[in-house]
């Protein structure tokens, strides 16, 4: 039987404080955005793989369907999203955002690179990079290079930044 961890190397609590920090500062920059987190990852899977059905959204942010039927009539409301026929299926509606929903977006991605970097501050830059990284593949499974996830991050903030 081993001994118990210390704080100092236990990795739960470690991702755990970081965890609570980091969503602690991002719902500050939420604030106003309908459904909060959630709102926001509609608005950034829209806008960084263009118009989705309601429901392959739904799925890939893992909710339930009926939660996202109302955080779209919300963001539509708001003037951030609209829902279109789908060319394919006109039983389906594609999630699409608007010019609003562009530059609230590109607003959100800059106040939340900010809060990151705020948070990373105690780290040095290529500390930050090597764990942006590393998390990516833990999260992913990938071995996407820095070069890559940049040019993601890239394409949500450059759309008329």
């Amino acid at each position: 039987m081993t001994a118990p961890e210390t704080v100092e190397t236990d990795f739960g609590w470690a991702l755990g404080t970081v965890m609570r920090n980091y969503m602690q500062a991002a719902g500050q920059v939420m604030v106003g955005v309908p459904g909060g987190p959630r709102g926001y990852q509609v608005l950034a899977a829209c806008g960084r793989e263009g118009p989705r059905t309601q429901l392959a959204l739904a799925h890939q942010l893992g909710l339930d369907r009926t939660v996202m039927t109302y955080l779209l009539d919300d963001l539509q409301k708001e003037g951030l999203v609209e829902r279109r026929p789908d060319p394919a299926d006109r039983r389906a509606r594609r999630v699409e955002l608007t010019d609003g929903g562009r530059a609230r977006l590109c607003e959100l991605a800059e106040r939340l690179a900010e809060t990151e970097e705020r948070l990373l501050e105690r780290l040095e830059p290529d500390e930050r990079e090597s764990l942006r990284r590393m998390l990516f593949r833990l999260a992913t499974g990938s071995d996407t290079t820095t070069g890559e996830l940049c040019t993601m991050a890239e394409e949500i903030t450059s759309q008329e930044c």
